[in-house]
C-alpha cells in the first residue's frame, strides 16, 4: 500500500465540482457545495447516524442506497437541513432531482449529505444556483477544493489517498471528511466520502466500509455529543479492472479493505486533532480487558470525559481523573489490576500511584501528540480510541456557532 496524492480523485474516473452558494456567509467568499461525479453508475454504500434525530438526506440517502448503485454525490455544508419535516425532505429530494438532472440519470443514483446549522430552512434559491455552477463549471474541480467545501468549524481540510495492488491490478482509495465538533461515535458530526476504482461488488463494499468506520470514526470523539447528519459514502466505479471482488473475503477483499481502513483511520484522527479549540491528538490505548467491546466503552469514556480532557489541556498529570473513568464506564475493570501508562511515563501499577516527577511530566503533556495506555490486567481485550484535548476556545467556538 502506497500513499499518493489527489485524495478523493485520486481514484480512476471520478469528477468533482465545487460552488460558492453563500449559505454560511458572503457568496464567493468560501465553498460550500461540491458534486463528486463517479463517472458512471457505479457501486455504493454507506453508514450513517445512529440519532433518532435523523436529518432529511440522512433518511433520503439511505433509501436511495437500498439499490447498491450510485452515480454522484452532493453534499453542501452551512445547513444541516435537519429538523425541517416534510419541508426538508422536499429540499433533499430537489437536491438529487437537480443533479441527477444534469447528469442524465435517475434520482435515485444521488447521494445528499448536509451539514451546519440544525433546525435551519435549507435556503434552495442559493442551492439551485449552487448546483447548476458545480454542473456547469469548467475547469474541473479539485481535491482541496472538494475537502473545503465540506467544512464548517473544522480549521483544516482533511484528506488522503492510497494505492493498493488487487490481483495484480493498481487500485486506488481516496476520501475527504469534515469534522471538528459535535463528535462521537455512532458517528460523529461528520461527513465523509470516500471514492475508489477498485471493482467490487456492493454487498462487499458495505461489508468493507462497516469494518472500516468501526474500527476508524466509531472510535473518535471530540465533546460526547452525536449528530443528526453524520454520514460515510463510498463509491466504486471499477475503473481499475481488477477482477471483480463479489464476496467480504478473500485475498483481494483483505487488501481493500485493509486500504479502506487506512483511509478511514486516517480522516478519523485528522478530525479528532482538529477538535473545535484543540491544541493536542489523545491515542488512548486500552489493552487486558476481558473483551474488545469492554476495551472500547473504557477508552471512550476516558477519552470523553471532560476532566481527563481539560487538564490534558492544562499540562495537568492529574492521572486519578483518568481512573475514575475507567472506573464508571459500563464495563468490567478491576482498581487493583490497573497499570496506567501517560506520555510512556507509568503512572500507576496494580492501581496504586507510583512516585511522580510532575515537571517531566509537565513538560510531556506539552506535546502535540499525548498517548495514553491503560492496561487492565483482565484478558485479551484491546481498542484504541481518539480525541483532544478541550480548551477555552472549545467554549467560545461553540458559544457562537450561530452568530
Amino acid at each position: 500500500m502506497q500513499t499518493v496524492d489527489g485524495g478523493v480523485l485520486a481514484p480512476k474516473g471520478f469528477l468533482a465540482n465545487t460552488a460558492s452558494c453563500g449559505i454560511n456567509s458572503a457568496k464567493g467568499s468560501r465553498k460550500d457545495l461540491v458534486v463528486i461525479d463517479a463517472g458512471g453508475t457505479a457501486s455504493a454504500a454507506g453508514v450513517f447516524t445512529t440519532n433518532r434525530v435523523r436529518a432529511a438526506p440522512v433518511v433520503l440517502s439511505e433509501d436511495h442506497l437500498q439499490t447498491g448503485m450510485a452515480r454522484a454525490v452532493v453534499v453542501n455544508s452551512g445547513n444541516a437541513n435537519a429538523c425541517n419535516g416534510e419541508a426538508g425532505m422536499e429540499d433533499a429530494r430537489e437536491m438529487a432531482a437537480l443533479v441527477a438532472g444534469g447528469l442524465n440519470v435517475p434520482a435515485s443514483e444521488i447521494l445528499v449529505a448536509s451539514t451546519g446549522v440544525i433546525g435551519r430552512p435549507l435556503p434552495m434559491d442559493m442551492i439551485r444556483d449552487g448546483i447548476r455552477e458545480a454542473l456547469d463549471r469548467q475547469p474541473l474541480g479539485s481535491d482541496p477544493d472538494a475537502a473545503e467545501s465540506i467544512m464548517t468549524t473544522d480549521t483544516v481540510p482533511k484528506t488522503c489517498a492510497v494505492r493498493c495492488d488487487l490481483d495484480g491490478s493498481s487500485a486506488t482509495v481516496g476520501g475527504i471528511a469534515k469534522g471538528a465538533g459535535m463528535i462521537c461515535p455512532d458517528m460523529a458530526t461528520m461527513i465523509g466520502v470516500v471514492t475508489t476504482d477498485a471493482a467490487i461488488a456492493p454487498g462487499a463494499l458495505q461489508a468493507a466500509l462497516r469494518r472500516a468506520v468501526g474500527k476508524s470514526f466509531n472510535c473518535i470523539t471530540v465533546d460526547g455529543d452525536m449528530s443528526t447528519n453524520d454520514t460515510v459514502f463510498i463509491l466504486a466505479n471499477g475503473a481499475a479492472k481488477n477482477p471483480e471482488i463479489t464476496q467480504p473475503a478473500g485475498e483481494a477483499f483483505e487488501r481493500f479493505a485493509e486500504a479502506l481502513e487506512h483511509i478511514c483511520t486516517d480522516l478519523a484522527k485528522k478530525i479528532a486533532r482538529d477538535g473545535e479549540g484543540a491544541t493536542k491528538l489523545v491515542e488512548i490505548r486500552v489493552r487486558g480487558a476481558r473483551s474488545d467491546r469492554d476495551a472500547r466503552t473504557i477508552g471512550m469514556s476516558v477519552a470523553n470525559s471532560a476532566l481527563v480532557k481539560t487538564a490534558i489541556y492544562g499540562h495537568d498529570p492529574n492521572w486519578g481523573r483518568i481512573l475514575c473513568a475507567v472506573g464508571y464506564a459500563d464495563a468490567e475493570s478491576d482498581p487493583d489490576a490497573i497499570d496506567l501508562f501517560l506520555c510512556g511515563h507509568q503512572l500507576t501499577r496494580d492501581g496504586r500511584g507510583l512516585p511522580l516527577d510532575e515537571p517531566a511530566m509537565r513538560e510531556a503533556l506539552s506535546a502535540s501528540e499525548i498517548p495514553v495506555e491503560i492496561d487492565l490486567g483482565l484478558g485479551d481485550g484491546a481498542a484504541t480510541v481518539w480525541t483532544c484535548d478541550m480548551s477555552h476556545e472549545y467554549v467560545t467556538v461553540n458559544a457562537e456557532y450561530t452568530t
